[in-house]
């Protein structure tokens, strides 16, 4: 009878035992469901932009094209523009203090902007720099134009048209990175021609209304000038209109940077001034959008720098890239 008592005993055992680790079979599939599924839920991505405020056309269509990338992302963004560097500093140590994923920004002046980048970093936040560079290299990725580029083959540009001899005007942008290295590589590509002399250079600010005043006192100073190279479309359209409100017939070409539809208009209608820009699109901030969301993912940029080559654009490929619907 106890050997009865004890077989029953391990059979009921043996029972409870295996019903126990089909249990845990049966649970196990349940809780790696779970926490794959806790593993799978994605943070939100936030992206921080600082930018200049849109009192040009170009930036303006840098904050549209920046804000459609974002959507087209799936992220939320917070933008800030200044009109200043110490308001722009301010917008980003705001969005540091917000702790975005990453911040985005162009800034308004190299040198006042140099120093928060550093701020940025000590809060272990990527930042992304568009267009203008900064006196550093505590920042994740640099996406510009080809700036020292737009100079030299403006100044090749001229120097064509001029047949090598003439006074030029140069009208410059604000204190940053792009203003200086347009004007050193036109300056030293110039340095090919000696016969080409640079008479003013004077800075327009990037803005159409300045480039145009800017200009009607260097005309009233220089009765000889033949080529203007302007560092910006929308500042050659300012010196367009001074040119044509003074009736001088001397200056035989006008070049510009940065693809303005309006001036575009001008190559392709065949202004008999306005016959070459050189290309620096707003829709780099695209790719400097895409690069921090990117990078917030764990992805590293291809390049610390990215360049946008400074093409041509003239009365022989104007058509392809005219867009009168453009932001830009």
């Amino acid at each position: 009878m106890n050997k009865f008592i004890k077989r029953t005993m391990r059979v009921i055992t043996t029972g409870l035992l295996m019903l126990s680790l089909v249990a845990c079979g049966q649970n196990k599939p349940e809780n790696n469901t779970q926490g794959k599924a806790e593993q799978g839920e994605k943070k939100e991505i936030t992206i921080g932009m600082a930018f200049p405020a849109a009192d040009h056309g170009w930036l303006g269509a840098i904050i549209t094209n920046a804000e459609e990338e974002a959507k087209a992302q799936g992220v939320k963004y917070i933008m800030t523009t200044a009109d200043n560097p110490s308001k722009q500093t301010s917008n980003v140590e705001d969005l540091i203090t917000r702790k975005v994923d990453a911040i985005v920004m162009l800034p308004i002046e190299t040198d006042p902007m140099t120093p928060v980048a550093a701020k940025v970093q000590e809060a272990g936040i990527p930042l992304i720099i568009v267009d203008r560079e900064l006196n550093t290299d505590k920042f994740t990725a640099l996406i510009k134009g080809d700036n020292k580029g737009i100079g030299t083959n403006a100044a090749k540009y001229i120097a064509k048209e001029l047949q090598g001899k003439g006074n030029v005007v140069e009208i410059a942008g604000n204190p940053s990175s792009v203003t200086t290295l347009r004007s050193e590589g036109f300056k030293d590509e110039l340095k090919n021609y000696p016969d080409i002399k640079v008479i003013a250079s004077q800075a327009g600010d990037f803005q159409k209304e300045k480039s145009l005043n800017v200009m009607q006192n260097i005309l009233q100073t220089n009765p000889q000038i033949d080529a203007v190279y302007t560092q910006d479309d929308e500042m050659a359209l300012g010196v367009l209109q001074a040119i044509k409100e003074a009736k001088r017939t001397d200056i035989k070409v006008v070049t510009g940077a940065g693809g303005c539809k309006d001036v575009y208009k001008l190559i392709k209608d065949g202004d008999s001034m306005m016959k070459a820009t050189f290309i620096y699109s707003p829709l780099m901030v695209k790719d400097a959008v895409k690069t921090a969301v990117n990078k917030v993912k764990g992805n590293e940029p291809s390049s610390k720098t990215i360049v946008i080559p400074a093409d041509q654009v003239d009365k022989t490929n104007v058509e392809k890239l005219y867009d009168p619907n453009s932001l830009y």
